[in-house]
């Protein structure tokens, strides 16, 4: 009998055994990766294209974006929704700075003629000027909602400061809503659409025939020519403030830019920010949060791009404590550069790390989403196996080591917007 009194004996993780998706080339440049090890009916499709906020005339890709199932010449935004709510599809699009992507969850049986739905509608968008008029509307409505919060605020100038120099750095300001053209439009759309797609990826028990007819809807929008990303990227050191007079709270965003994990600091670097932010018990959330009380929440991330990353820390809090939280969030960083981590500190980061990568390890669509964390940079699963090596094996002395060498405050971008 199973005696529920005694815990079960901790096991330690020694690797993890990855599947890898069928890959299928739709042209020499843009493939199809496909998981079919799906236990249920469910299915996702991602169409990925280089229609990335980076190219053409500023909010373009944007606008392109929210209007790709805005109607065409045969059917209304509302039919085209109506559709595909009937086969039950849950779709959206994103559009980020090196690339945009639709995304589809729906059952097994319905991917293909949902697919045949979303081409017709991306393949024949009228950009009927009352359609693209409504949109814009919408879109400075909520620019203007928008730029009275300072989370809001804080992350535009934030944008602007870290990726200051690329493409990437722009920022919108309210004169774009008025300054469309309908021809620009069509052209980003011919470009980066119709001519744009760089990858598809598949999740679900699809038999092979309808694999072959999503390559074939597909490939007439499959991209011939290699995408271009920036690749030289500078922060603006220093503080950099954004007043709003009749603000309550102040919203402070820290950070530099870093790397991706192409870099052999990558993965000891991850260990070193979870400890400082990147858990509910970091030292952050310790002390502005649970000690000092300034703020409901704050944290630490690293975020990638093609040919960098970044590192960020972001809160809010009320005005009056912003200084004092600065002050914190640099005493912080700079007793990591200090102060060797406990051992019992390093022990329970490291355990929470590893139970974290087998949890993002845990069934097909998790791992799919681990295996196009590394396509772009033409990495091989183990990389997720070293992790784990690196992870158990890193000491305290390693990360102080990389406090001293990242988290030096004179390399920051500071910004606080608010009073």
């Amino acid at each position: 009998m199973l005696n529920r009194k005694k815990a079960p004996e901790l096991q330690n993780i020694a690797n993890i055994d990855f599947v890898k998706p069928h890959v299928y080339d739709i042209t020499e440049k843009c493939h199809l990766f496909f998981m079919n090890e799906v236990p249920n009916d469910t299915a996702r499709i991602d169409l990925h294209f280089d229609a990335g906020s980076g190219l053409g005339e500023l909010g373009i890709a944007s606008f392109v974006g929210g209007l790709l199932f805005s109607g065409t010449a045969e059917k209304s935004s509302i039919q085209i929704s109506n559709e595909l709510d009937a086969l039950g599809a849950f779709y959206e699009s994103n559009v980020a700075h090196e690339q945009a992507m639709i995304t589809v969850y729906a059952l097994k049986e319905n991917i293909v003629p949902i697919l045949r739905i979303i081409k017709d509608a991306v393949d024949n968008i009228s950009f009927h000027e009352d359609e693209v008029q409504e949109m814009l509307n919408d879109r400075k409505q909520k620019f203007r909602v928008n730029m009275g919060k300072v989370s809001f605020l804080a992350q535009r100038k934030f944008q602007e400061k870290l990726l200051s120099g690329t493409p990437y750095g722009r920022i919108v300001e309210e004169d774009v809503y008025d300054n469309v053209s309908i021809s620009a439009l069509k052209r980003f759309h011919k470009e980066n659409y119709l001519n744009g797609l760089t990858k598809v990826v598949l999740v679900g028990d699809l038999a092979q025939d309808e694999v072959d007819e999503i390559i074939d809807i597909t490939g007439a929008w499959a991209t011939d020519r290699k995408q271009e990303f920036a690749t030289e990227f500078k922060n603006e050191t220093g503080t950099h403030e954004v007043l709003k007079s009749d603000a309550i709270q102040s919203a402070i965003r820290i950070g530099r830019i870093l790397f991706n994990k192409t870099h052999p600091d990558f993965i000891d670097f991850q260990v070193l920010n979870t400890i400082l932010g990147d858990y509910f018990g970091s030292r952050l959330m310790s002390n502005i949060r649970e000690d000092k009380g300034y703020t409901y929440g704050i944290g630490s991330m690293v975020a990638e791009l093609n040919h960098s990353g970044y590192f960020l820390i972001a809160t809010e809090v009320a005005k009056e404590v912003k200084d004092a939280t600065i002050q914190e969030v640099k005493y912080e960083l700079e007793k990591l550069k200090e102060e060797l981590v406990a051992a019992e500190e390093l022990e329970l980061v490291k355990n929470y790390m590893l139970g974290q990568l087998l949890k993002s390890a845990d069934g097909p669509y998790s791992m799919i989403d681990l295996y196009m964390g590394l396509e772009p940079y033409d990495m091989e699963m183990e990389f997720y196996n070293r992790s784990i090596d690196s992870i158990k094996s890193i000491t305290p002395e390693r990360i102080r080591e990389l406090a001293a060498k990242y988290l030096d405050w004179n390399d920051m971008t500071v910004v606080v917007a608010g009073s």
